[in-house]
């Protein structure tokens, strides 16, 4: 059909298998997509076969099901010159019970000719088919359009306290996140129980005590693959996503009794390659016997396993016994403010020029590399762009020294910094 093909198009790169044999999709596989200066998340499910002999078409039908129910905005796949089939006219019934906004795309019209087959999809009730290529790329843009036009704006009402940074407390199931929610609102807000994985919804609580004032949004924990059986857990690994995707700052909750693990590790290069800021508790540092060294040795043990990114702020408390619960807040405070900081120009090239004076870029192919001037962009996260003569020819060696004078002259721990080479 070319589901796949098309959701890498979308993602820009090969993040779904794409074969010649049907059914080669069986998982949801999540995705970004940037259109016009928006982003939007995208889910390429399994082909859906309402009666089939494969023993794991029962399994894709439920997926597939669920992804209709959670999403906002659903892509109904045909092929030009099918027709029709069994499988489209099921489809095309359980979408229009969904209530949802649909786009209907024609796949396979990689001729102007072709597009006459289109004609018979407009029986199935479901608008307009977009006419496009997945293959080729042909007719996407206006496909594109149609998305956009057809999604839900963002509400922002009164309740959602417009301007708060979002704060969202992520970790592996049963670290500790609701007891940390409870424990600074004051209440029990959500459900404590010795059972991992008992928080279903991503939970947003307004903050507003002690001069810090925050969304806070206590997210199911994220498990492996491989653990996730249950529908209810889909959801929450897909909620637990999003919070994090919306978020402003992240404070990654590590049970110190079982120390960082590759849950753990999944979940903190979530966060980096969303650009969030980031706060690492400890928590259950009250079981733990310790020694006047055992707050340094765990320091540089976790910040050696989170390398090279270890400008990262620790807090170790214990969510239950309310230990060190609002300095968590405080560290949070200013991660936001090194994360919405903004550097005027002048002084980031008063303080950058002289180093890379000092430390030039090295040759590359004998060409002689030079950086003129540096600026910050209007960017969410910390971002610099270096505008120099051969920005194709700067190795990621030199952009972490780069990196690491930026962080020595400006306040940026437990933020990412993105690095630009541009052409002067």
């Amino acid at each position: 059909m070319g589901k796949s093909t098309l959701f890498n198009r979308l993602v820009g790169g090969r993040h779904a298998i794409v074969d010649k044999t049907a059914g080669v999709t069986r998982d949801r596989i999540y995705g970004k997509c940037e259109w016009c200066g928006k982003e939007f998340s995208v889910v390429d499910t399994g082909g859906f076969v309402s009666d089939g002999s494969d023993v794991f078409e029962p399994e894709i039908r439920k997926q597939v099901l669920i992804a209709i129910d959670e999403c906002d905005l659903i892509l109904f796949m045909v092929e030009a010159g099918a027709g029709i089939t069994t499988s489209d006219a099921e489809i095309a019934q359980i979408l229009r019970k969904a209530k949802k906004p649909v786009v209907l795309v024609c796949n396979k019209v990689d001729t102007s000719e072709k597009s006459f087959d289109s004609y018979d999809f407009y029986s199935l009730g479901l608008g307009d088919p977009f006419c496009i290529s997945s293959a080729n790329g042909s007719g996407t843009g206006d496909m594109l359009d149609e998305i956009l036009r057809k999604l839900p704006q963002e509400k922002i009402s009164a309740e959602d306290h417009p301007g708060v940074p979002k704060i969202a407390i992520v970790g592996k199931p049963n670290v500790g996140k609701s007891s940390l929610t409870n424990a600074l609102l004051g209440e029990d807000r959500n459900i404590v129980t010795p059972v991992a994985g008992t928080t279903r919804d991503a939970i947003s609580s307004y903050y507003n005590q002690y001069g810090h004032e925050f969304m806070l949004i206590d997210t199911a924990g994220l498990r492996r693959k491989a653990k996730v059986n249950e529908d209810l857990e889909f959801y929450s690994v897909m909620r637990s996503i999003r919070a994090i995707e919306n978020s402003d700052i992240c404070i990654l909750m590590i049970d110190v009794t079982t120390g960082i693990e590759a849950q753990d590790m999944a979940i903190f290069n979530l966060i980096i390659k969303n650009k969030k800021g980031l706060v690492v508790v400890v928590n259950k540092w009250d079981t733990v016997v310790k020694d006047s060294n055992s707050v340094r040795d765990y320091t540089q043990s976790i910040l050696a396993k989170f390398a090279p990114f270890n400008d990262i702020p620790l807090v170790f408390a214990s969510a239950t016994n309310k230990q060190r619960i609002l300095d968590v807040m405080d560290t949070a405070e200013k991660v936001w403010a090194n994360y919405s900081t903004k550097v005027s120009t002048s002084k980031l090239n008063d303080a950058m020029l002289p180093e890379i004076e000092n430390y030039p870029p090295p040759a590359w192919k004998g060409k002689y590399l030079k950086i003129k001037f540096i600026t910050q962009l209007p960017t969410p996260s910390p971002s610099f762009a270096f505008f120099c003569n051969l920005p194709q020819y700067f190795r990621d060696p030199y952009k972490r020294f780069l990196e690491n004078k930026l962080r020595e002259h400006f306040t940026l721990t437990g933020c990412t910094v993105t690095i630009y080479m541009r052409q002067k």
